[in-house]
């Protein structure tokens, strides 16, 4: 196999003991991992530790193994935030308030009709010969600390960042990144990526695994969640483009992005370029399919309407479905999801519709409808398509799945 040689080796300290205490989730390892690949750098190393003197100790053990770190977290106003402290401290640098960073924070808060307490004036405070990441969606401005800062302490490369997402993902494209690019010397390797839905990851290695292997110099992997699979290969340029004609060859259709785009983002996308509305009928997935579409910017020249018809008496009233279809028949069947979804289409006045009626248990199921069972179907104005499917899991995946495979038909039909 490829072996990919980074050229600095890169760690990342995520502070915080909300998340130890799982009540927040990590997600910059993802963000940040994908936006400097491209740096050709990769992770040796993660670390979360909780908020205080732990901090210190994990970045001295890092600081001999690692030329860049990156910190998250720690820089708000509040006692437990001490980790530009103790990193000042650590590298033998003294905190100076910065002056314009004091006179933002004001207005900041005068702005937003926050009252002003002494304890904030510490998000204005940098250690000496610091860079400061200016923060555009919060108050915690971020800070880089180059190499060996003091001559008399040794160090790596050093990014200090806020906490939340929403706040170090726009920080890290716009002011990390830049800084990057002039320390790092990427390695002449590329990645291409492929988002395939409702296709198990095996199915897929099996499809494409030996073929792409056989090409030296080539690294492939799999990362399945539930209803999708990511296909990632890394390598030589010229070796990526015989890979990438064998991935075409052999599940092109299949394919829905070459990004980080969610399949919803596809569709919409799709939807809105072609000028055509969406409606959905939902009873198992309880409205998942209309959040995520209406997750996406732009949704609403998309999404004309959702229904959740979750009870049988919701069924007739809002979509019209024949209440002795139901008792002939069951709310999860065919017969059913196909009057949801023409209802909902008719209803709406939409170009296409979705609609979902399935058991996702633990209880509920029958000998003949055994947890799992779901109904998925598809409308437009010339056809209606059910299908039968089986996702025997938790509720939560089995929703997902379901949205997964609906969203799915919907793009075929579309492509």
């Amino acid at each position: 196999m490829f072996e990919f040689a980074a050229v600095m080796r890169v760690a990342l300290l995520n502070t915080g003991t909300e998340l130890l205490a799982g009540d927040v989730q990590d997600t910059h390892l993802a963000f940040i991992a994908r936006e400097i690949f491209e740096l050709g750098l990769r992770f040796e190393e993660r670390r979360t530790v909780g908020d205080g003197v732990v901090i210190r100790e994990t970045l001295k053990e890092l600081f001999p193994r690692a030329e860049i770190i990156f910190v998250t977290g720690g820089l708000g106003p509040t006692s437990d935030d001490i980790t530009r402290d103790l990193v000042a401290e650590l590298l033998g640098l003294k905190l100076e308030e910065n002056a314009d960073l004091l006179a933002s924070l004001r207005e900041r808060l005068r702005v937003r009709g926050i009252k002003w307490v002494p304890s904030i004036a510490r998000q204005a405070e940098v250690p000496a010969g610091a860079q400061i990441l200016p923060n555009e969606n919060g108050s915690a401005s971020g800070l880089y600390l180059r190499a060996d800062i003091n001559p008399n302490v040794p160090s790596p490369h050093i990014f200090v960042l806020p906490g939340p997402p929403r706040e170090l993902q726009p920080m890290f494209r716009k002011s990390v990144m830049p800084i990057l690019r002039s320390i790092a010397n990427p390695p002449q390797v590329e990645r291409r990526f492929y988002k395939i839905a409702v296709m198990g990851e095996s199915v897929i290695e099996e499809k494409i695994g030996k073929q792409i292997l056989a090409i030296p110099g080539l690294e492939i992997g799999y990362c399945a969640r539930p209803g999708e699979v990511d296909v990632r290969i890394i390598g030589p340029r010229s070796a990526l483009e015989q890979a990438d004609q064998i991935v075409r060859a052999e599940i092109g259709n299949v394919i829905f992005t070459n990004d980080d785009n969610s399949l919803e983002q596809v569709l919409v996308k799709l939807l809105a370029d072609k000028k055509q509305t969406l409606a959905t009928a939902e009873s198992c997935t309880g409205g998942l399919l209309a959040n995520r579409i209406t997750n996406i910017p732009g949704s609403s020249s998309v999404l004309l309407a959702g229904y959740v018809a979750y009870s049988n008496d919701a069924k007739a009233d809002i979509l019209r479905v024949d209440s002795g279809l139901i008792q002939k028949h069951g709310a999860v069947s065919e017969e059913v999801a196909r009057a949801m979804v023409e209802g909902a289409r008719n209803c709406a006045k939409s170009s296409y519709a979705l609609a979902t009626t399935g058991i996702a248990g633990p209880d509920g199921g029958s000998k003949e409808k055994p947890v799992g069972t779901v109904y998925v179907g598809l409308a437009d104005e010339k056809e209606t398509t059910v299908r039968k499917l089986f996702f025997p899991s938790d509720r939560e995946t089995f929703k997902q799945l379901v949205a997964q495979y609906a969203f799915e038909m919907l793009r075929r039909k579309l492509v």
